[in-house]
């Protein structure tokens, strides 16, 4: 259990440290929903908030295919990262910059054949409102390019510890979006024109303030059209594609869900249910940020084949992540009411109270949906493809747009809402019954539930993971290695060497990286009885340090200092480290 809890522990305080970047990331879009449904509820008219609604499963589509190389980079990159190969790492990245590029302008092309040739009526046949979202059409597709790179950007700039520029970049979004809306619709009278073109030049500015980090020295990785592999986006896509499904579904099911509230409760009911959504934006970036930093963590540990790290991200959502987003659930809920004024001011009003009924529904389904998220995230990073497109087209089209059918008749705008949280019910449903088919048995434990493959990983009996906090205990370190070894008949010189390694590494660990805060750390060791070497990992949350880089310095200065990890690259077979998402990874081959 020392271990077990150890882990959990730097897994978690990982997990929160990287939320807050992640969650302002997704909230981009959803502030720019808000900024705009303001402008257009209260200096355009609510017609106008139709239009954004009638864009809603656009963006959704836009959003999905952003996600599709993005998220299918992410995992692929996180197994790279794991394993330390920085070439496919650098290639990778190119080719997602080059394909996101081309994807937008096939975008642009498609959007600009939907303005010339009147396709608002395939979206409305409300004549008013087709001239509107024609508009608003046109002002997005500036907006395309920086929207598609600009979502590929973040992930690389965590890898290499940059997550800061993002924030920059959101806050400089966030200013520039309403300063251009209160320019473009206050001042100049732009109305739908002036809505899109905010958000799509605020998106530019976006966009550039994170790619300028790529044209500086320090960047790890930079663009370069040489050794492209374009195979690779086949694998790209293939992984990419089961998590960006259930965005391309719930395009799909937004269009449905729009139809059937245009039918059954006109542009009344349409506005309602598009302003929940957009104040709801906000909040959902708390699930999706959640979400964000469990795919990044999966990929790594998948490929580190660390099966005790892959299980602990999945209790840190279970114990500290849904019980927060059932917290923010609670506050929605009481203030229904007030977020809805926000849009429209008359709480007698009837798209008032629609919108505040909404807001009281529609929360309940983030935890479960979050849930889904993390289960997707598993899928994607062990490629259960089937697992995950069952999953993705439950949940992004036939649950919510059956159970609207059905329920939008009797409760009106009401029962959309209600079909999203009974699709998180069935969804939950699905993940525990696959779990129960697969290991023949009801599900005990989150292991059981996640259906990890028998062969990942080291088996118990082929490895030893425990914990080092204090000096004290760094001394019985080259006993329990060394004894692990011998007992798995491991020759003599191996167990001892691993032991000395180790033993040495994480004293200089306590020595220099525990002192130099105030925070409480641990050190976490693991040692693999591989086919063919003893794998030593050592794991901790300090700074970073690079004990190589130590021993050429100190080496210059005092050939007596850290003598011990000068010896130790010298015999060992291979020494590599890592600084993985602001934890230092030490990895030894004997």
């Amino acid at each position: 259990m020392e271990k077990i809890e150890s882990n959990l522990q730097i897994i978690k305080k990982l997990m929160f440290k990287l939320l807050p970047i992640q969650i302002l990331l997704a909230m981009i879009g959803a502030i720019n929903g808000i900024v705009s449904g303001y402008f257009a509820s209260n200096f355009v008219g609510y017609q106008s908030m139709s239009a954004i609604g009638l864009y809603g499963p656009i963006a959704t589509l836009i959003g999905s295919l952003a996600f599709l190389f993005s998220g299918g980079s992410a995992i692929i990159c996180g197994k790279y990262l794991g394993r330390n190969d920085k070439e496919k790492l650098q290639e990778v990245f190119s080719l997602d910059m080059l394909v996101s590029f081309i994807a937008s302008i096939v975008m642009i092309v498609i959007f600009v054949g939907l303005i010339l040739f009147g396709g608002a009526k395939l979206f409305t046949s409300d004549e008013v409102l087709q001239p509107l979202f024609g508009k608003y059409l046109a002002g997005q597709a500036v907006g395309l390019i920086p929207t598609f790179i600009g979502g590929q950007l973040p992930v690389f700039l965590s890898m290499e510890n940059k997550s800061r520029r993002t924030f920059v970049s959101s806050l400089v979004y966030i200013v520039a979006n309403l300063v251009l809306n209160y320019l473009f619709v206050t001042v100049l009278g732009m109305e739908e024109l002036g809505l899109a073109l905010a958000s799509s030049l605020g998106m530019w500015v976006y966009t550039l303030v994170l790619a300028q980090y790529y044209f500086t020295k320090g960047s790890l990785l930079k663009f370069t059209f040489k050794k492209l592999n374009w195979s690779r986006c086949k694998e790209i896509v293939r992984i990419g594609f089961p998590g960006s499904a259930t965005y391309i579904y719930q395009a799909g099911r937004g269009l449905i869900v729009n139809k059937l509230l245009e039918i059954h409760t006109g542009s009344i009911g349409l506005s309602a249910f598009a302003s929940a959504n957009n104040l709801l934006g906000v909040f959902w970036a708390i699930p999706s940020g959640m979400a964000a930093v469990s795919r990044l963590l999966m990929s790594i540990s998948v490929g580190e084949e660390d099966r005790h790290s892959l299980v602990d991200i999945m209790r840190v959502m279970f114990r500290y992540y849904v019980p927060l987003m059932c917290a923010i659930d609670v506050v929605i809920i009481l203030f229904a009411s007030p977020l809805a004024g926000f849009y429209f001011f008359d709480p007698a009003s009837e798209v008032h109270q629609l919108t505040a009924n909404c807001l009281r529904i529609l929360p309940l389904c983030m935890p479960l949906s979050l849930i889904l998220l993390n289960f997707l995230n598993f899928g994607q990073a062990f490629d259960k493809q089937v697992y995950v497109n069952t999953l993705s087209v439950i949940d992004g089209i036939v649950d919510v747009a059956v159970f609207s059918f059905l329920l939008i008749g009797p409760f009106g705008v009401n029962g959309v809402c209600i079909a999203n949280v009974l699709n998180g019910v069935v969804t939950t449903l699905y993940i525990i019954g696959y779990a129960w088919f697969m290991n023949k048995r009801m599900p005990k434990s989150v292991e059981d539930l996640m259906v990890i493959p028998d062969n990942f990983g080291a088996k118990k009996e082929d490895r030893l993971d425990f914990s080092v906090k204090t000096i004290e205990e760094v001394l019985e370190v080259s006993r329990r290695v060394q004894n692990f070894c011998l007992e798995r008949g491991i020759d003599a010189k191996k167990a001892y060497l691993a032991g000395l390694a180790m033993e040495e590494m994480a004293g200089n660990i306590v020595e220099h990286g525990f002192i130099k805060d105030k925070k409480k750390h641990s050190i976490d060791i693991r040692v693999v009885n591989g086919s063919e070497d003893v794998i030593l990992r050592l794991k901790d949350d300090c700074i970073p340090f690079d004990p190589k880089e130590r021993s050429k310095i100190t080496a210059n200065d005092d050939p007596t200092k850290n003598i011990g990890i000068r010896m130790i690259y010298k015999i060992m077979k291979d020494v590599n480290y890592q600084n993985l998402l602001g934890l230092n990874v030490l990895t030894v081959r004997i």
